[in-house]
């Protein structure tokens, strides 16, 4: 085969002659033949393209660059600009330096030739992409000297599609080859200037807006991007002035550009801040204006509030901008319908009647609140509020609570200080005659219960708990209801027995009548509640357990329609979490029956959306919890889907960042978007979190069962192990990190108590040298600095455990881990202090910096944990590494590091002194 693939066949040889010949027809034949619907003809037309670019690649790429001139199929020739391009990709296939020399001329030539004759707009811009990405790779080594003058040539004339076409491609030459246009900066600056200021082209306008801000943010130098200030007053009338000839899509394109300059060059909009600002304001409040030109406006102003990193603090300095932002947000709150549908409760739908305009206003305030903290937010909030919670409109009641509940997150620690106050805003409007504003009440004690505790359960338990019972009794209102019942549980969630208990009796009855209702979203609120409360109350909750359990085993057996799964799924949750409040001996004789239900339905097929799954898995792992080792006896039944979705493959579907099919991610909240470099990947959250619940239910089983668990370690450990790099998902790397130790620990009692069929230490041995390397090289990649402390610490468990199973070699990685972990670590703290200068540098901020400072401590303090064992374990037999990682230590001393630090440095020089004696005199 391989001889036969490099040379043709005689009948191959003729077939590409024809279509690399003079005459032009089989060539266009093959090129439709690669846009065609079918895929057969399709791949023999990919066959035959490959051949040619193998055999022939100069005859090839002429005749790409032949019908891109002169056909006059605007789909060939857009088909041509693409396969040119594609061609011309750096990647392990580059053709260019395949080419002749004449070739390469030709093409170059007819490319810019191209430009200047080609009409179709989306052909150009797609020629542009095939100019960007051939100078991309040619240009920084003087490849293509015309290029530039070329591009200098086209903005100058008084060609509008030559115009845009070379500001198009300096976007892209930025993107990529920033450093090669930089010593044409003040040309460049002249150019762009003088096309923002006097063009009369719209379109010529935002491409030149394009390369502008593409260029900005090559500039590594901050006084080349100064140079670069003064274009800003004409990139804001770029879009006032599309605003006012009333062309909104052409000013949505220009605010969508501004919001990226805003996300990642914050600093260069700092001095002409208030004008920009206020600029946006102005769009934002504009009710003339289509809704999606003034959602994005407020996007622009949330981004810059957002961009903490690059400039800190910069957006509280403008207190007056900040009220009127929160006034245009509160607004948008009251695009609000009174749909029937909400009232009758049939669906889940609990947004009935919200617009886009209500959930723009919802969400922006809570990014708003979180980036510029309670200082900034509380006092505007407490300026506007009062008037919403006056007026006479439901609507404005309605308001009022849900901006509450909204900042809450970010304004948790000023907000406690005036609990008295905000509590009593929203008590009072427990009664109000509109049911959705009560609904919006008890979603602020919801959301407060969850942000504000347990600060608000401990003062004011007395008050809220009676307000929700009472909203129980709302049977005119079965979404008030429900709700009340989730209330319930964020309450308990934050709260201690001791509170509780005394009002278990009143909760835990009024809860019992719900599970009763018609309504299924009130019977599922209720059994949510009832679980919360239960696991708050634990032991307390035992006087409950006969009157209950009944209502829930009734629910588990009979909620068997389709309609009816996520009943039947959250009363395992509640059974399993009553178990393990009340205990073994109270649950186990219904624990039985509830595993027989369990087994069978774990038999059955189900539907890939079901959400019985996750809960079932999380199910069988508190009844494991419960029963102990009296549970071995499922673990045959429980296990096999439980690797099943452990193993799932994230459903993953890539694009390139740029292009024109986006992924649809608004409608779809399943769908996550993450952008890596180039690429646009996006991920079903669905799939991710069933795999994470089950990573995480495993690490429970083997911490539960210790040596019971050893029989599965085998199929555990080769699926648990690669997940330390699964970068898609955090909890996913979280469980496998913690669950590391706990399969070691289960192989090595399993070995010391005989029950490791057969198996000896060495089995411990070869589980222990897959399982260390793997963690110390998941160490070295890990972005995420509180992850970084729990592979810390999970490392240092399995240390522990394998002692002396460890090998020079690993030991050595262990050690070169650390220093890398030390002086990464260092590194990031000199980029925090160098944050602290930052000129609008505030109390908020140094607030973010010490919270980022504790968690670096933590890595230290694993550090130190480890070396502590490694010491420990070898003794004299580390010194030799200790040597070495002093130098990475002794700084530790240092005066400027914190105390914590010190501490740390002291304990392990201790360690060495106690465990060498003399060899550590040194």
């Amino acid at each position: 085969m391989a001889a036969e693939s490099s040379h043709l066949h005689h009948q191959q040889q003729q077939q590409l002659a024809a279509i690399l010949g003079p005459d032009s027809a089989p060539f266009e034949t093959l090129i439709s033949h690669l846009m065609s619907a079918s895929n057969e003809q399709r791949s023999q037309a990919e066959v035959i393209f490959n051949l040619c670019k193998q055999h022939d690649p100069d005859s090839l790429t002429l005749k790409l660059a032949q019908l891109l001139q002169l056909s006059p199929h605007p789909e060939a020739r857009a088909m041509a600009a693409v396969l040119l391009r594609k061609l011309l990709t750096r990647d392990d296939a580059f053709l260019w330096p395949r080419l002749s020399l004449s070739t390469q001329s030709s093409l170059k030539s007819i490319l810019l030739a191209s430009i200047q004759s080609e009409n179709a707009k989306s052909i150009s811009k797609k020629l542009c992409d095939t100019v960007s990405e051939l100078a991309s790779n040619i240009l920084p080594d003087n490849g293509w000297p015309e290029l530039l003058p070329f591009m200098f040539t086209c903005v100058s004339s008084d060609n509008f599609k030559l115009q845009e076409s070379a500001f198009l491609i300096f976007a892209q030459l930025s993107q990529y080859i920033g450093d090669t246009l930089i010593p044409h900066i003040k040309h460049l600056h002249a150019v762009f200037l003088n096309c923002l200021t006097n063009s009369v082209n719209f379109d010529v306008k935002i491409a030149a807006l394009n390369a502008v801000i593409n260029f900005i943010q090559c500039l590594t130098s901050s006084s080349d991007r100064d140079r670069f200030q003064d274009l800003l007053p004409s990139m804001m009338r770029t879009l006032t002035e599309a605003l006012n000839n009333g062309n909104e899509a052409t000013a949505q394109e220009a605010l969508e550009l501004l919001i990226e300059l805003a996300g990642t060059e914050p600093r260069f909009l700092r001095r002409q801040l208030v004008d920009v600002v206020g600029s946006m304001l102005q769009i934002a409040e504009a009710e003339s204006l289509e809704e999606g030109t003034r959602h994005l406006a407020i996007e622009f102003v949330i981004t810059l509030a957002e961009a903490r990193e690059r400039a800190p603090g910069m957006m509280r300095k403008l207190p007056q901008f900040i009220s009127r932002l929160f006034a245009i947000l509160m607004k948008m709150l009251l695009d609000i319908e009174d749909d029937p549908a909400w009232h009758t409760a049939e669906t889940e739908d609990e947004d009935a009647g919200e617009t886009s305009n209500y959930s723009v206003g919802q969400e922006c305030l809570d990014r708003l609140a979180i980036a510029l903290g309670g200082n900034t937010i509380v006092p505007v909030a407490s300026e506007q509020l009062p008037a919403y919670l006056a007026a006479p409109e439901w609507q404005k009641h309605h308001a009022a609570l849900i901006a509450l509940a909204q900042i809450a997150e970010g304004c948790a620690k000023v907000m406690v200080k005036n609990l008295e106050q905000v509590l009593s805003m929203v008590l009072n409007s427990f009664h109000d005659p509109h049911p959705r504003v009560r609904w919006a009440a008890i979603n602020a004690i919801g959301q407060l219960s969850t942000d504000l505790g347990p600060d608000l359960q401990n003062q004011f338990h007395q008050r809220v708990i009676p307000a929700l019972a009472g909203s129980m009794d709302d049977f005119q209102n079965p979404r008030v209801q429900a709700h009340a019942a989730s209330a319930v549980l964020n309450f308990s969630e934050n709260c201690t027995p001791e509170i509780l208990t005394p009002y278990l009796d009143g909760i835990v009855s009024k809860l019992l009548v719900l599970l009763q209702n018609g309504k299924q979203m009130v019977q599922e609120g209720a059994l949510t509640a009832l679980a919360s409360v239960a696991d708050s109350s634990q032991e307390h909750f035992q006087k409950y357990y006969d009157a209950v359990m009944p209502y829930l085993k009734a629910i588990l057996i009979n909620a068997t329609d389709k309609s009816n799964r996520m009943l039947r799924a959250k009363s395992m949750e509640c059974i399993s979490l009553v178990g393990m409040a009340v205990g073994k001996e109270k649950f186990r004789d219904d624990a039985k029956q509830v595993m027989e239900v369990l087994m069978s339905l774990q038999g059955s097929q189900m539907e890939t959306d079901d959400p019985t799954t996750s809960y079932m898995l999380q199910a069988w792992a508190r009844l494991c919890k419960c029963l102990g080792q009296d549970f071995l006896p499922y673990m045959s039944v429980v296990m096999p889907p439980l690797l099943q979705s452990a193993q799932l493959k994230p459903d993953v579907t890539i694009t390139s960042a740029d292009s024109d099919n986006e992924i649809e991610d608004s409608d779809d909240e399943s769908m996550e978007t993450i952008t890596l470099g180039d690429k646009r990947i996006g991920i079903k959250t669905s799939v991710l979190e069933e795999k994470a619940t089950a990573c995480n239910m495993l690490c429970c089983y083997a911490d539960e069962l210790k040596e019971g668990f050893f029989p599965w370690i085998d199929q555990v450990a080769p699926t648990l192990v690669p997940l330390l790099k699964f970068y898609f998902h955090e909890e996913v790397r979280k469980a496998a990190v913690s669950a590391m130790p706990e399969l070691l620990r289960s192989a090595k009692l399993a070995v010391e108590k005989g029950l490791a069929q057969g198996r000896n230490e060495s089995y411990v041995k070869q589980l222990s040298d897959y399982i260390i390397p793997a963690l110390v090289e998941a160490l070295h990649k890990e972005p995420d600095t509180e992850i970084c402390a729990s592979m810390l610490d999970s490392l240092n468990e399995c240390i522990q455990i394998s002692g002396l199973l460890l090998d020079e070699g690993q030991v050595r990685s262990i050690v070169d881990e650390i220093k890398q972990v030390i002086t990464a670590s260092s590194s990031r703290k000199r980029e925090r202090a160098e944050r602290a200068k930052a000129e609008d540098f505030d109390a908020e901020e140094s607030e973010l910096i010490k919270e980022e400072n504790e968690q670096e401590e933590e890595v230290f303090d694993q550090v130190g944990e480890i070396l502590g064992t490694l010491i420990k374990t070898f003794k004299a037999n580390f010194l030799l590494f200790f040597d070495e990682l002093s130098t990475y230590l002794t700084p530790m001393w240092g005066k400027d590091k914190t105390p914590e630090e010190r501490r740390i440095a002291i304990c392990i020089f201790d360690d060495v002194a106690e465990q060498c004696r003399e060899a550590a005199l040194k």
